[in-house]
């Protein structure tokens, strides 16, 4: 008798996804106002004609879950208990959710597919959420500081006495729409399709060979929205809100480097919300996992050596031109998703926006979002090894209250050496 503790060996036969099935996939209209006329995404290996997506849940995750089952961790066929999983705080439905191509990098419904889709998920079918919502608080030096400094009052509401912020955060994995992304981008899905499976090393061809398939969740990270005040005054443009998008800088935003302004400038846009919140609105951050740009860190290092080791050292300058060299581009965040997840906080208006970045200041107000003032970040708060990339990036756009440095100021600008 086989030893019923030993993991079950997989299949030794290798089921290819070159056509449709047709066994039991229910169908995803993307754009449709309820969520039982969208239809669920289902994305698990378990039970094969059930999916109706590309790819798998868990974004870069997957992979770890892929180790899981291969040591015999993690049981194939496990399915999720979502007992008292249930988001906190109601998002949503807002009418952005169903406008065409307003949302196409996320799943609205993400999170409450558990209530919605009970049906088919007592048929068998796996439906796993894509978005989770709760409640937290965030703690951080920077405001325990700006408390003891007077900048920050305590309210027991939104900020305890001892430093602590009240939030309501939110987990988002991508979901993609392909038709919404390649309209997105301005090119042709067809295109689109054949390049992420040829620059993935073909790991999804269901990209080439299932055209019927719409949907993807790509094995890339996801985002984390912080919400300081009631999530439903998102929605309402009457009632002021101070916003951030933020993208991923390990470095910084963790470990505290001063070769930027990722962490400053998040704690600084922290005590804005605090602050936005405890005068009858709400703040509003929202992280996304873009490392380095989307180069990824190893990338980002390799660029820090090149500027601080040219000719001349570190300048600003020369700021967009190291990474370039190493990279091939200055940037792959592509901020045209971005807004995906404003418009399905259901926002319409920020009346502050934290942030500096032209791109991401184009492309809000280009997806219909208004923006009010803009907020820099304080002279005060730029590290000393971080004005080169200030100087560089005013100079190519990013709003300032300032002057914009000339070609000459730029070269003078230096960094310090090898961080």
């Amino acid at each position: 008798m086989p030893d019923p503790s030993t993991p079950a060996a997989p299949p030794r036969h290798i089921r290819l996804t070159s056509h449709a099935s047709g066994h039991g996939s229910l169908p995803i209209r993307w754009d449709a106002p309820t969520p039982q006329e969208r239809g669920p995404i289902v994305g698990t290996t378990t039970t094969r004609a059930h999916r109706n997506v590309i790819g798998t849940h868990s974004g870069s995750y997957s992979v770890y879950r892929a180790l899981a089952v291969a040591a015999g961790a993690l049981k194939r066929e496990h399915r999720a208990d979502l007992t008292n999983t249930a988001p906190t705080d109601v998002i949503g439905p807002y009418p952005q959710w169903s406008e065409p191509g307003k949302i196409v990098s996320l799943d609205p419904w993400g999170a409450i597919v558990a209530d919605v889709f009970s049906a088919e998920l007592a048929a068998g079918y796996d439906i796993r959420p894509t978005i989770a919502i709760t409640q937290a608080h965030v703690i951080l030096p920077e405001v325990i500081e700006g408390l003891l400094a007077g900048r920050l009052k305590a309210d027991g509401k939104i900020l305890t006495s001892t430093g602590a912020a009240m939030v309501t955060k939110a987990a988002i994995e991508p979901v993609w729409w392909l038709p919404g992304v390649a309209a997105r981008f301005k090119v042709s899905e067809t295109d689109l399709r054949r390049v992420l499976f040829e620059e993935t090393g073909g790991m999804y061809p269901e990209l080439v060979t299932r055209s019927d398939l719409e949907v993807f969740l790509p094995p890339i990270g996801g985002q984390t929205v912080y919400i300081f005040g009631n999530p439903r005054d998102l929605a309402n443009p009457d009632v002021e809100l101070t916003a951030r998008v933020h993208d991923e800088c390990n470095g910084s935003d963790v470990f505290g480097s001063d070769i930027c302004t990722c962490r400053p400038y998040l704690t600084h846009a922290i005590e804005e919300c605090i602050q936005a919140s405890q005068r009858g609105g709400v703040g509003l951050v929202a992280y996304s996992r873009k490392e380095g740009r989307a180069l990824g860190e190893v990338t980002k290092f390799l660029v820090y050596n090149a500027r601080k080791r040219q000719v001349g050292g570190d300048t600003a300058d020369q700021y967009f031109a190291r990474t370039e060299c190493v990279a091939g581009v200055q940037d792959m965040r592509f901020q045209e998703l971005m807004p995906d997840v404003l418009h399905w906080l259901g926002v319409r208006k920020i009346h502050r926006l934290v942030s500096m970045s032209n791109m991401k200041f184009d492309a809000i107000t280009g997806s219909g979002i208004e923006i009010g003032e803009r907020v820099n970040i304080p002279d005060s708060l730029i590290p000393l090894d971080a004005r080169v990339e200030m100087d560089a990036k005013v100079a190519a756009g990013y709003f300032t209250t300032g002057s914009v440095p000339d070609s000459g100021e730029l070269k003078k600008a230096k960094g310090r050496g090898l961080a």
